[in-house]
């Protein structure tokens, strides 16, 4: 099983510490360690974070061979802020290099080979990365969005166009309410919700996170329900990344959706209970922490 991965990549920026990060990178990571073929397509500047980058990622075991080097545009970078609770905001440098990923031979072949591909709306921020993903996305056997909202980085317009681009949304509580906003969904229960956007976008597979709640998914028409694990929050950068990760392999890999579901909560759950967004677990070690629930 194969699975690209597009978008940013980038330093998240602590207040006292950086951390390699990018929501599709951490996607990729963590896909890597549940066994799937995993690759990333993006860019980075000819700058020491560049160097830094593909470093880390090659010593990861990801390939590098789908990541374009750009000579006008630095590296990207995200600062930080966590509050008492680990709960991060983020304050996104532009224009970067992953704003300007092309489409390339590399590209559209990883995307030709992959059985899915996972993006989201960050990356599609300006012109040229977008027009590349739409491009790539016309080639995908399976498409998995990533929403991803950060704002003022979209419009209703580029969401709309996103979504119904996707064979899979996942989205937070939050994004939920907004993306209700703008499509102007007045339904009341999450239920009724998501089969909204369902219909909305014509996808039938959908999974909204809810933090510590756990999270629900809409899968071909039935809804399945994880009231999420206890831990106590350390930071949650990538945990969402993590989740999602966990949820897509074990669904292309036709595993129950109720036993995917808890998987995954599971892992995005330790996750927030440990220090940046690719802290490595054992398979023993992710056991204990389910059967001790």
């Amino acid at each position: 099983m194969r699975i690209s991965c597009f978008g940013e990549v980038l330093w998240d920026i602590f207040p006292h510490h950086k951390k390699v990060g990018g929501a599709p990178l951490n996607v990729a990571l963590r896909l890597k360690t549940m066994g799937m073929d995993s690759s990333i397509i993006t860019r980075v500047g000819v700058d020491d974070l560049g160097h830094d980058l593909i470093t880390y990622i090659d010593k990861q075991g990801l390939s590098s061979e789908t990541i374009q080097k750009d000579y006008q545009h630095h590296t990207g970078e995200v600062l930080v802020s966590l509050d008492s609770q680990g709960t991060a905001s983020y304050e996104i440098s532009r224009p970067v290099a992953w704003d300007f990923i092309d489409n390339t031979e590399k590209a559209l072949m990883d995307v030709k080979t992959s059985d899915a591909i996972i993006y989201g709306s960050l990356a599609a921020r300006n012109e040229v990365s977008r027009n590349t993903l739409f491009e790539l996305l016309d080639e995908a056997k399976f498409k998995i969005l990533d929403v991803n909202l950060r704002p003022p980085h979209y419009d209703s317009e580029l969401l709309s166009q996103l979504m119904k681009r996707a064979d899979f949304i996942k989205l937070n509580d939050e994004e939920l309410d907004e993306i209700c906003n703008h499509f102007s969904i007045k339904e009341a229960t999450l239920h009724e919700q998501i089969e909204a956007i369902a219909n909305h976008t014509n996808t039938d597979q959908i999974c909204v996170t809810k933090g510590g709640k756990g999270a629900t998914l809409f899968y071909e028409g039935s809804l399945c329900h994880n009231n999420g694990y206890k831990i106590e929050v350390v930071d949650t950068v990538g945990a969402g990344d993590s989740f999602l990760a966990t949820l897509i392999s074990k669904l292309l890999q036709d595993s129950e959706p109720q036993l995917a579901l808890d998987f995954a909560c599971a892992i995005g759950a330790m996750v927030a209970g440990s220090e940046g967004a690719n802290p490595v677990f054992e398979d023993k070690e992710i056991q204990d922490f389910i059967s001790k629930q």
